[in-house]
């Protein structure tokens, strides 16, 4: 690893952590500057990282995903923009999906996946997703559609982490895989605290686990990266 890189990560890593601290601060003016920042660093270093791969339908999944993760991130400092937000996330979470199921061995084709023992061992990730929905349901009013798709978006992206297992470097596969639920645990904070019930240092928690599942999403391509054929 290049210092250069290095140095993005050192970029991301300060970012994260005044971000945390404008928060305890309750200094939100300030997470203007903070925020968009964070992923930045990150975006930087996957780009270089990428290099050797640039061009590839991972590289740019993964690159278009940090991006519309940034634009969430930006939108997001807007309460009124949350919609817009939340489908910034969506996107970002499809391109998440297009990078884990490519970044593997021998990605499966159609006609290979067992359908019904997929949907059986994903089925306890399921019922999380519905148990949120159904806990947020009640307040979310004319949100109730698109956090819905959201939800779908988020819970396949997880499963397709999930799905990696034994098809790729099993290193790659740790990151990716608690990268994703972190993810997941970050946004279920966010719906509960939003719509449900406000919770002390919601947003702390928030950007912790975020920040965690975005660094774990990148280094686990990044072991892909450099470990790409099945010895």
């Amino acid at each position: 690893m290049s210092k250069k890189n290095i140095l993005w990560l050192y970029v991301f890593l300060f970012a994260t952590l005044a971000d945390i601290a404008f928060i305890l601060e309750r200094k939100e003016e300030l997470r203007f500057f903070s925020k968009p920042l964070i992923l930045i660093g990150l975006i930087a270093y996957f780009y270089q990282l990428s290099k050797p791969i640039s061009g590839t339908l991972l590289s740019k999944s993964i690159l278009a995903g940090l991006i519309f993760s940034w634009l969430g991130d930006v939108l997001l400092l807007w309460s009124d923009l949350f919609t817009y937000g939340l489908g910034s996330f969506f996107i970002a979470q499809v391109c998440y999906i297009i990078g884990f199921k490519v970044a593997q061995f021998n990605p499966n084709k159609l006609g290979r996946v067992n359908f019904v023992r997929v949907f059986l061992t994903n089925l306890p990730i399921y019922f999380f997703g519905a148990f949120i929905f159904y806990l947020i349901s009640p307040n979310l009013g004319a949100m109730k559609i698109p956090v819905a798709i959201y939800i779908i978006a988020i819970v396949s992206m997880f499963t397709t982490a999930k799905d990696r297992f034994g098809n790729c470097h099993p290193a790659s596969f740790w990151q990716v895989f608690i990268g994703g639920a972190l993810f997941v645990i970050s946004d279920a904070i966010i719906a509960m605290d939003k719509y449900f019930q406000t919770y002390k240092d919601a947003d702390v928690l928030i950007m912790g686990t975020y920040t965690t599942a975005q660094l774990l999403i990148v280094m686990g391509i990044r072991t892909h990266i450099l470990h790409p054929i099945k010895k």
